[in-house]
């Protein structure tokens, strides 16, 4: 891969650096002191600060600061770059036309630019995906615990679709969630819905309320569930722990894909 970086440039050598990527079709990242205009369906404006706008030879445009991972000011796909000089100043200007929409860029200083031929980047292969931790689990249910007996996936419910439906080594129905990163409280109210769910379809709502809940998911966990929920995940939060415990639910720890 080709890669062209200048530092401190002055404006007319940045240009010169800019007009050749673009011919190149070059991915550009330029980083420094400037403002920022946006006109189209609205309008907005950014006083002068450090920021860092990358030029995709998609037409892409992104303005990022040192905050979030979203780009404060963007242009989709399909734009047009250009740059010049002017007043003392880099300008660089992505535009397009359906919608009528102009993004500014004016550097006073500009104190790094790169240009880089970025090629093989475009066909993404995901891995460690919900459905690499399926496809883990119904090849050796004995992950999730000894004698669990997956019976359908993506089973349909009044709270939506439950991830994998089964019986465990007793014979009680057994709602499991994967997860295929560390989860929050969340993550355990949504298995909740899906337990719940479960009881009143199988009508064993009132004795699961009888047995100690409280309606909404949470029960004494030494009394027998009427439907037991399983949070498969890599790691949970402490407050997540916590949810699980109080309703009587269990965690299993479990990556999407086993280490190498």
């Amino acid at each position: 891969m080709t890669v062209t970086s200048v530092h401190d440039p002055s404006h007319r050598e940045a240009l010169w650096e800019l007009e050749d990527a673009f011919e190149r079709g070059d991915l550009v990242s330029v980083f420094g002191t400037c403002t920022v205009s946006y006109e189209g369906r609205a309008a907005s404006d950014l006083g002068a600060g450090d920021r860092l706008l990358v030029l995709k030879p998609d037409g892409a445009a992104l303005v990022h600061t040192d905050e979030g991972r979203q780009p404060v000011n963007w242009q989709p796909p399909g734009s047009q770059h250009r740059a010049a000089v002017r007043d003392g100043r880099l300008r660089v200007v992505s535009t397009r036309s359906n919608p009528d929409e102009t993004l500014t860029v004016r550097f006073s200083d500009v104190h790094q630019l790169s240009a880089m031929a970025v090629t093989g980047g475009r066909d993404l292969t995901l891995h460690g995906s919900e459905e690499d931790l399926r496809t883990r689990i119904l090849e050796r249910p004995g992950l999730v615990e000894p004698g669990f007996e997956p019976r359908e996936t993506e089973r349909p419910s009044n709270a939506g679709p439950m991830d994998v439906f089964g019986v465990d080594a007793d014979g009680t129905p057994v709602v499991v969630e994967l997860k295929r990163r560390r989860v929050g409280p969340d993550a355990v109210g949504q298995l909740a819905r899906y337990v719940r769910a479960l009881e009143e379809e199988l009508g064993i709502e009132e004795a699961a309320d009888d047995n100690g809940g409280t309606g909404d998911g949470d029960r004494d966990p030494d009394d027998a569930p009427g439907v037991r929920g399983i949070l498969v995940a890599p790691s949970v939060t402490d407050r997540a722990a916590e949810r699980l415990a109080d309703r009587g639910f269990d965690h299993v720890a479990l990556d999407p894909t086993p280490a190498e």
